[in-house]
């Protein structure tokens, strides 16, 4: 397995696929980071030399590209200045509730987590 910016990224897939394993790089920058290295992105990730490779990091490297923990962080920062400014997207984040206006009468089971039982409440269908 290749490591490309402190993540194995996969071997037996084309580049572009691979490149996506790593954190802030999608579809696009992918693309974008094999026609600027010039691999052709039909290529999987084992047939490439270690020269290759090494251009792929280096490209990944420059300051175009925020990947991994810069990204996490930046991102985990926005979302608390949104709770320390106490706006209705920071109080949504502070609650565990969803952020962007979706339904939470019968589903967000996945941001508000398993269903708590609650005391008197009669089962439903019986």
């Amino acid at each position: 397995m290749a490591r490309i910016a402190g993540v194995n990224v996969p071997d037996n897939k084309r580049v572009p696929k691979s490149l996506r394993y790593i954190h802030g790089i999608g579809e696009k920058f992918a693309h974008d980071i094999c026609k600027a290295v010039g691999i052709d992105v039909t290529r999987r990730m084992n047939e490439l030399s270690e020269d290759e490779l090494n251009q792929i990091r280096a490209e990944i490297d420059t300051d175009k590209y925020k990947i991994e923990g810069d990204l996490r962080r930046e991102v985990s920062m926005n979302i608390k200045r949104l709770m320390d400014m106490a706006c209705y997207r920071g109080l949504r984040h502070r609650k565990h509730l969803p952020v962007r206006g979706q339904n939470t009468r019968t589903n967000a089971r996945t941001r508000k987590g398993p269903a708590k039982p609650i005391a008197g409440k009669k089962p439903v269908g019986k």
